[in-house]
């Protein structure tokens, strides 16, 4: 057996935690795999508090760089943020020629060329397998597995927040607010949750798919955003209707105009894998030339399943087993075309409050025929029984294929007229 891999760990919160666990209970079987012992030697937490580990010997440090300039052979980042302690240590790291093996999607989306490049220059691994859908091997499905597919489409539920919220509304009838807070008392949501249910936390995860999926160089900024904040009960009604579900997805796919790539509430047909996925579970679609639509679920959070992709990249390293950070190395990821959502193109599901007066439905009509948008169903709702009349009556449209700029227009329009109030509700339509 050659000697010990020495690993140093960053950060000691839920994944820090669960990683240091694994780390001792698998330490038998981790040699086994791969031929050396991994050894934790050292480990760095803002916090000194008792988190009740056994550290097994590893030496405290009270700096992450300080860590990353130690004495080992892989330097695990796993304290979060874009910037800051978890960018310099990391970079500190791989500049001295040290693997570096993380969990910060921020961080991926943000400077991951950049560390991929110094990787590349200094011939180490850059491995971030557990930066997008926690214990889900996404990332090495799509640098390795499916090396040999021409990626058309990966989408996917990708924030276990987001999905366990619209779960509990739909399930058990509850407002936004009242799900959202129950999230927050489990856990499952912080207590300023605008990352999550905003779809930033997504957008991050998607712009990594996107570069692995297509070559191309992650591209943060071109992610269309819409977070879950407007979605309401009577949407989820209305879905269920016409047998959908509404998640929040993220979707990145090659056109002929270049890579969209988009996070926005989404009704999926309830035939569809990704719309049985309910909870706090992750799942993402990849849809490849050689092996179709592959759909892989799982937990995408949490300590456990979360250490347990980070350990799947130690034991690369181990065994020495990586390859460029990206699949190729960067300068030979594409500068990929962006596609604006504006261009998109698709069916929709909109939710009017129409004036209830002869003629509002005809100027609405009359809009949608001028963008040559076609209604595929038309629905008025009842209001619920003992609620007080008024003169606006709901309407649900449900259009054929058109683009977004088309609907926006044709929907601005009808609101100037008059026949509209309130900020329409528009939610895409996903059709396998």
């Amino acid at each position: 057996m050659t000697k010990p891999l020495r690993v140093g760990v960053a950060g000691l919160g839920t994944i820090g935690s669960a990683l240091v666990r694994l780390l001792g209970r698998r330490r038998a079987d981790l040699a086994a795999r791969t031929g050396r012992e991994i050894t934790l030697v050292g480990v760095s937490d803002l916090s000194r508090r008792d988190r009740g580990l056994d550290l097994l010997g590893a030496a405290f440090y009270d700096d992450a760089r300080s860590l990353a300039q130690g004495d080992i052979d892989v330097f695990v980042e796993l304290i979060g943020g874009a910037d800051g302690a978890a960018y310099e240590s990391a970079k500190t790291a791989l500049e001295r020629g040290v693997p570096l093996v993380t969990a910060n999607k921020a961080m991926i989306a943000a400077h991951g060329l950049e560390l991929a490049r110094l990787a590349e220059a200094k011939g180490v691994a850059l491995a971030f397998e557990a930066a997008v859908a926690g214990g889900i091997p996404v990332v090495k499905t799509l640098r390795e597995g499916l090396a040999g597919n021409a990626i058309r489409r990966v989408s996917g539920i990708l924030n276990g927040t987001c999905n366990y919220i619209l779960s509990r509304m739909e399930t058990d009838g509850l407002p936004f607010d009242v799900c959202l807070a129950d999230a927050q008392r489990l856990g499952y949501a912080e207590a300023d949750p605008t990352f999550d249910i905003g779809g930033f936390d997504s957008a991050h995860k998607l712009a990594i798919l996107a570069s692995l999926a297509f070559g191309a160089k992650i591209d943060a900024d071109a992610v269309s955003i819409e977070g879950i904040q407007t979605i309401t009960l009577a949407d989820l009604a209305a879905a269920d209707e016409l047998g959908y579900r509404v998640k929040l997805l993220g979707v990145a796919e090659r056109t002929q105009m270049g890579v969209e790539q988009r996070v926005h509430p989404t009704m999926v047909a309830k035939s569809e894998p990704l719309a049985q996925t309910m909870g706090v579970l992750n799942a993402v679609t990849i849809d490849g030339d050689a092996i179709g639509a592959l759909t892989l679920v799982g937990a995408g959070a949490g300590g456990d399943a979360t250490a347990s992709a980070v350990a799947a990249d130690i034991v690369d390293v181990a065994r020495g087993d990586y390859g460029p950070a990206f699949g190729r190395p960067v300068e030979a990821l594409e500068d990929a075309e962006r596609v604006p959502m504006q261009r998109h193109e698709g069916g929709y599901y909109v939710r009017l409050a129409v004036v209830d007066r002869p003629g509002s439905m005809a100027v609405i009509a009359t809009r949608m025929g001028d963008r040559k948008i076609s209604l595929e169903a038309i629905m008025q709702k009842r209001p619920a029984k003992g609620a007080p009349s008024t003169d606006i009556a709901p309407v649900v449209l449900i259009t054929h294929a058109t683009t977004e700029t088309s609907i926006r227009e044709a929907l601005a329009l009808a609101v100037a007229d008059g026949v509209v109030k309130d900020k329409p509700q528009v939610i895409r339509i996903e059709r396998a």
